[in-house]
């Protein structure tokens, strides 16, 4: 028999009758709501759900803690989300540490990013006189702006990936309208007539015992590795570059509570704490990099005569300290733009369906939010009937277009971003110059782009002002800073330049807009 775990049979003072519903889930394995997956949407979901009266069945294949090298900085936006969604007490005991903004380092020079203190949320007001949706109670930072006024920046919070995934999986525990079920998921079921999936098949892993599960509606959220996502998604994901990832102990980073992001010769390094004593180091190595081939030594002999000089000299140590532990861990960084929810009785969410690059660290935001908007839409007041698959996949249309505000403005900010932040040619290493440049003029010029990466700013015109902005401070820096007799090439230059920066985000705007 499979694990089961179900807050119905914990120990209890007196004698309770499971309810319809749960002897429904263990005797029959038949649910309202059939998830696999128990990750961050996944199980959030399910808590989700359960609180609003449906009955689910949340199946994953190991319920170990998991050990992963991203997902793990939550931005304010996602923070936001998860008051929103009752789950923000899984941010405790877990040594999360309180994240202020980011500080980028390009060439040596630093510049400071902090969350806005006037952002626009979901109303797009600022936030004024109070705390970011319950910040205060994150422990946000209060700023005097005007006498008998306060404003206060929004925060994010980073952690070890694993304990908060065990948090939230504790959470849908506590439900009695949950039953978790260790077992791994090998196929869909389907109505041979009219193609609706009707439930899946599992293996238990320890006994190879087989089971079917079904529900009125499957939820699959199997992660970036899906199986099911070559049966269900038009879009095959794209990876281009690994990240590497060491865990320095004691590193001492330029600005705690701060993300960093190093730029230089090669591809970004990131650096965020996640934990009193743990520092996550990121470093990108895309296809190809010729230092990090085999002929060269491999990824670890890039690392330490390549990453290890352009670091700064304060994490060095920690950073070589950690390369010398063998401890390296890599992860592929994916593109995969979103897909809409065609099937009868099945949605596809989470990483399953759509990802983006990780060094912005929306992923979660994302996740989190989506599971807001479902909420909303699939509401027992909206949608009585999970069964009624013409009501779901309206209500999943909706679902597809409505995220489009938040989700495409991270979906795309992340792939440009990147482009420019792992600039290998003459026009994309000026757009990176225009890029730290407008971040040193500050104002605006940062609140606004730091805003749209915070999940806070939810306009795809601001991403779409921010990033010509940035264009057109780069050609006018190209001309600006050539030799008076090299004036008329550096203004044709500048034509090449605007077109690389199209080139740059239109593909991944028309991604999103045709998905």
């Amino acid at each position: 028999m499979p694990l089961i775990l179900d807050a119905s049979r914990s120990p209890s003072p007196s004698i309770v009758e499971p309810s319809a519903a749960t002897i429904r889930r263990q005797e029959h394995h038949e649910s309202d709501v059939l998830i696999v997956g128990a990750g961050i949407l996944g199980s959030s979901l399910a808590v989700t759900l359960a609180r609003q009266g449906r009955s689910v069945i949340l199946l994953e294949k190991s319920l170990k803690e998991p050990d992963r090298i991203v997902g793990e900085l939550l931005q304010p936006g996602g923070v936001q989300a998860l008051k929103k969604l009752g789950l923000r007490k899984c941010l405790e005991d877990i040594d999360a540490v309180r994240v202020k903004g980011y500080e980028v380092i390009y060439y040596g020079t630093r510049v400071e990013i902090p969350y806005p203190a006037n952002a626009a949320g979901d109303d797009g007001e600022g936030v004024k006189g109070g705390s970011f949706d319950g910040e205060e109670a994150l422990g946000g930072d209060k700023l005097g702006s005007e006498p008998g006024s306060q404003i206060q920046r929004p925060q994010g919070r980073s952690f070890h990936h694993g304990r908060f995934i065990q948090q939230l999986r504790s959470a849908a525990m506590r439900e009695e309208n949950i039953s978790i079920i260790e077992t791994t998921v090998t196929e869909t079921i389907k109505n041979g007539w009219t193609g609706q999936v009707l439930g899946v098949e599992a293996e238990n892993t320890k006994t190879g015992t087989k089971d079917v599960y079904f529900g009125q509606l499957t939820v699959l959220a199997d992660g970036y590795a899906s199986r099911f996502r070559k049966e269900f998604s038009p879009h095959t994901p794209v990876s281009r570059s690994k990240f590497y990832g060491l865990e320095l102990i004691d590193a001492d980073l330029p600005r705690p509570m701060h993300g960093h992001v190093i730029l230089g010769d090669g591809a970004p390094v990131l650096l965020y704490q996640i934990g009193t004593h743990e520092t996550r180091a990121l470093v990108d190595v895309p296809e190809g990099t010729p230092t990090a081939s085999h002929a060269n030594g491999g990824v670890k002999e890039h690392l330490r005569s390549v990453v290890l000089p352009s670091l700064p000299k304060c994490v060095q140590s920690s950073f070589s300290r950690a390369l010398d532990d063998g401890k390296l861990r890599s992860m592929p960084n994916s593109w995969l733009p979103p897909s809409r929810q065609q099937v009868p009785g099945m949605v596809l969410l989470g990483d399953a369906m759509n990802m983006r690059h990780p060094l912005t660290g929306g992923g979660m935001t994302v996740a989190f939010n989506d599971v807001l908007l479902l909420r909303d839409l699939l509401s027992p007041d909206r949608v009585p009937d999970l069964g009624n698959t013409r009501l779901v996949r309206k209500q999943m249309r909706a679902f597809h277009w409505r995220r489009k505000n938040l989700t495409g403005v991270i979906n795309v900010l992340a792939q440009a971003l990147y482009s420019l932040f792992a600039a290998n040619d003459p026009q994309l290493r000026a757009l990176q110059l225009g890029c730290f440049r407008y971040f040193q003029r500050g104002g605006s010029c940062v609140d606004g782009p730091v805003g749209l990466l915070a999940g806070i700013i939810r306009r795809p015109f601001v991403l779409f002002y921010h990033f010509f902005a940035v264009a057109l401070l780069a050609m006018w820096i190209v001309v600006c800073e050539s030799p008076v007799w090299r004036l008329p090439v550096a203004a044709l230059s500048t034509v090449g330049l605007f077109w690389k920066a199209c080139v740059v985000i239109f593909p991944y705007i028309w991604s999103e807009v045709r998905s």
